[in-house]
């Protein structure tokens, strides 16, 4: 009933519109912060690391070796992609275009910083964002996503149907 509701009415894209907002604003926030005041992933990182070991550890190992052999070694990497990867997925978020991948990319970097023992305000978007990824295109239908999607799906249906026209045929196997 809930889900219907989500992915079907339009009280719920108008909720779903305040979500996006409020989250979009809190990522464009955070990601400009980043972009325009320097940013180093190393401390956070290494202080990951750091909550990874003692009795109740807040960092699992397997977070904790990703970091390690992954995150820590590439730095220079994460340095770009946390800046932009935030800035980006708030501002897809404000405009409603491509909601649905908007915020489960949000989710995915709410769930690293969870997974590297930083609460915050990480739970409560995650939260907010998961209302968003049930309801679907419902939660981009005051967005661009109204406009963008059915186009999207025209020229991918287009695409699709030109590939099955140009694959040869091949019988079942009986």
């Amino acid at each position: 009933m809930v889900v219907k509701w989500l992915r079907e009415h339009v009280s719920a894209a108008a909720v779903l519109t305040l979500f996006r907002l409020y989250l979009g604003y809190e990522w464009v926030t955070a990601g400009w912060q980043k972009l325009t005041g320097g940013f180093d992933a190393t401390g956070f990182l290494k202080g990951a690391l750091g909550k990874a070991t003692g009795e109740h550890p807040a960092v699992q190992s397997w977070w904790a070796s990703f970091i390690e052999h992954v995150a820590l070694p590439n730095v220079g990497f994460f340095n770009f992609l946390v800046p932009w990867g935030e800035t980006l997925v708030g501002i897809a978020l404000i405009l409603g275009v491509f909601t649905t991948f908007s915020a489960l990319m949000g989710a995915v970097m709410n769930f690293a910083f969870m997974f590297s023992g930083t609460t915050s305000t990480n739970p409560q978007m995650v939260l907010l964002t998961v209302f968003i990824l049930v309801a679907g295109a419902n939660a981009g239908k005051f967005g661009l996503d109204h406009w963008v999607l059915p186009y999207v799906r025209k020229h991918w249906q287009q695409f699709w149907n030109k590939r099955k026209g140009s694959r040869p045929h091949i019988a079942p196997v009986s």
